[in-house]
């Protein structure tokens, strides 16, 4: 049974055990299926129906397309209200941030073993879907990042949790350059806890299809895991580490110490050939303001819930919409597309700390929270 929408294809795929796998597609392949606001809504009822229906043993969620799963989200609407807007909070932006979060937090607390196909570009928004997913598969195809630095904002959708549990500074050094990962890199951070060929796609829905999927959230969880260490065992045997495993002495050394000593060490750098020099490159022309908050998002430590997370990432994203340099950024990068931003600090010492405190400071009391009722994972 398809249920197809313009944005999201749903599907049910029968099996031999009479229980259904439900299928989410992001279906905006132009767009390298960057989720707007209408998306995350279908997403967001459709998970909640699967989840009551007990036909449903699981749900796989992939992208149109071979060139991405989800690059991102579609900022336009965000831009548009908040430059007409200048300095406010809008309500176009904590609509978007709320629903987005609260389908990512929904995604992390879901009974049903979800599993994310994360082939091609993983950006941004697609990361905060694939991060909560009980199994997540790269491909050879896999290219991921939180480019976020780039237009003013920080790495969101549970990056204050997912990155403060990477090896070393890998999470700090992926926030503030924007790394690209391949399958091997997002393996070794965690993002990722499978690796199958694109082409076996097909072979593992085959395989799918003809599992005793139960009643058992557990059971089915364990049927899931095993299928996908069949599917992917031979292609893991032939993963070569990524640049940061082997390279993580040399990252952790060029992220240690204050903000200010980081963007010394690394404006000094001789990159040229170097694997860093791109990632070097997009930091040292991203936002200074971006850049502070990312530094202070490392250090948050790992004591907060995922709801605490979402809650205080939702204060930080609209601020960044209102007091940052997120409007220029996407003005940038999306909508006049000249690549060459006018932040309003030339670099991070210029960056007033009274600011950073400001955005960092929730617009809300708990009470009055739009997150308030997130339960906690």
């Amino acid at each position: 049974m398809t249920n197809s929408t313009n944005s999201v294809v749903f599907q049910t795929l029968g099996t031999a055990s009479g229980k259904q796998i439900g299928v989410m597609t992001l279906n905006m392949e132009k767009a390298l299926n960057s989720i707007n606001l209408e998306m995350v809504q279908l997403m967001l009822a459709q998970l909640t129906r699967w989840q009551d229906d007990d036909a449903i043993a699981m749900v796989m969620l992939d992208g149109a397309g071979e060139k991405a799963f989800c690059a991102g989200g579609d900022v336009r609407a965000i831009y548009q209200a908040s430059i007409e807007n200048p300095g406010e909070l809008t309500a176009l932006a904590t609509n978007f941030f709320e629903q987005e979060y609260r389908l990512d937090h929904l995604i992390d607390t879901y009974g049903k073993p979800i599993l994310v196909w994360g082939n091609g570009i993983v950006m941004g928004g697609g990361l905060g879907l694939m991060m909560g997913a009980s199994h997540r598969v790269v491909t050879e195809n896999s290219r991921i990042a939180m480019p976020e630095v780039t237009i003013g904002l920080y790495p969101d959708v549970g990056g204050s949790y997912f990155l403060n549990r990477m090896p070393g500074k890998l999470g700090l050094f992926l926030g503030l350059t924007a790394y690209n990962m391949n399958a091997a890199d997002a393996k070794h951070v965690g993002i990722a806890n499978h690796y199958i060929q694109d082409d076996d796609k097909q072979p593992l829905l085959d395989s799918l299809a003809t599992l005793s999927w139960g009643d058992d959230a557990v059971i089915n969880h364990q049927l899931l895991t095993d299928v996908l260490n069949t599917c992917g065992e031979q292609a893991t045997t032939s993963l070569q580490p990524g640049n940061l495993e082997s390279q993580s002495a040399e990252i952790n050394a060029l992220m240690s110490g204050t903000l200010n000593e980081i963007m010394t060490r690394v404006g000094e750098l001789e990159l040229k050939e170097s694997w860093l020099a791109r990632p070097i490159k997009t930091m040292l022309s991203g936002s200074p303001i971006s850049l502070q908050l990312i530094y202070r998002q490392a250090h948050l430590g790992t004591d907060l819930s995922l709801a605490e997370v979402f809650r205080f990432e939702l204060g930080l994203s609209v601020n960044c919409c209102a007091l940052g340099d997120f409007s220029e950024g996407v003005r940038a990068l999306l909508i006049d597309k000249d690549r060459n931003p006018k932040w309003k600090f030339n670099q991070v010492s210029d960056v007033p700390a009274s600011l950073i405190e400001q955005m960092l400071s929730s617009p809300w009391s708990l009470a009055s929270h739009p997150l308030v009722h997130l339960e906690k994972a």
